[in-house]
């Protein structure tokens, strides 16, 4: 009697994509074909909706939203999800804000694609720290005022703080992710460790996008003028002398009366 083969469906594609820091035309070339390939594309809450014009017609678009503060999609069952979709053959694209490996648990869900056996490509995106101050003409390392850039979360889950101390005393630019609700202790935490009072920093809110609103001051007076303005977030913090080179048309920096 002849015996049949029976051949597994084959498994599809996981695609992790860095969408930018908002504005939807940073996103890159090769990020744009592989949405236009994709059939399932799980989508961050921050990433612009207008990402999705390079979409293939017809694909099947999935929120999986996380923002600080508010109700999010647990991580498991995004990871989970994708797996699902891509062993049912699909092409998956994954569309995260920023850079997937920078604050973006890109890490997390590439561990976890691969210990599924998925197939994965990672496509990098401009990440926050670097796109978002460059709209006001700040570079995060100049040779004349910066030796370097340190990236920090001032949020982590488990409710720990970065060394704030040790990190004053890198002499680098601090670009902080997910701090505005904490940057009171954070710009006390740094002074406390020797940073001066007048160091120039700065908070960027929705930045890239049309709604981007900025304060800029010294660390002891940033996070009083970041609430007179009402800045709530998404934001970006960037302390250290390269905020000096700020200066673009519009920006004015916040002045407390005396």
């Amino acid at each position: 009697m002849e015996q049949r083969t029976i051949s597994a469906p084959d498994v599809g594609k996981v695609t992790l994509i860095g969408a930018g820091p908002g504005d939807p035309e940073l996103l890159t070339l090769k990020a744009a074909r592989a949405l236009g390939a994709a059939e399932v594309v799980l989508i961050d809450d921050l990433v612009d909706r207008r990402c999705l014009v390079h979409a293939r017609p017809g694909a099947r678009i999935i929120e999986v939203g996380k923002r600080g503060g508010c109700k999010s999609t647990p991580q498991a069952f995004i990871e989970r999800l994708m797996i699902r979709c891509a062993r049912q053959g699909r092409t998956v694209a994954r569309l995260k804000g920023g850079d997937p490996f920078v604050f973006g648990r890109g890490g997390e869900e590439l561990q976890a694609l691969r210990a599924a056996g998925m197939e994965v490509e990672v496509i990098p995106g401009i990440t926050a720290g670097i796109g978002v101050p460059a709209t006001l003409g700040i570079p995060v390392t100049h040779r004349n005022l910066a030796r370097g850039v340190t990236f920090v979360t001032g949020h982590a889950r488990d409710g720990a703080e970065p060394d704030w101390a040790a990190l004053a005393r890198t002499g680098t630019t601090l670009v902080i992710y997910m701090g505005l609700k904490r940057l009171g202790r954070i710009a006390s935490s740094l002074m406390q460790a020797g940073m001066k009072r007048d160091t120039p920093a700065c908070a960027i809110e929705n930045g890239t996008l049309e709604t981007q609103r900025q304060v800029i001051g010294t660390l002891a007076d940033l996070a009083t003028d970041v609430m007179d303005r009402g800045l709530d977030g998404p934001a970006i913090i960037v302390v250290g002398d390269v905020v000096r080179c700020a200066g673009i048309a519009g920006v004015v920096p916040v002045r407390r009366a005396a």
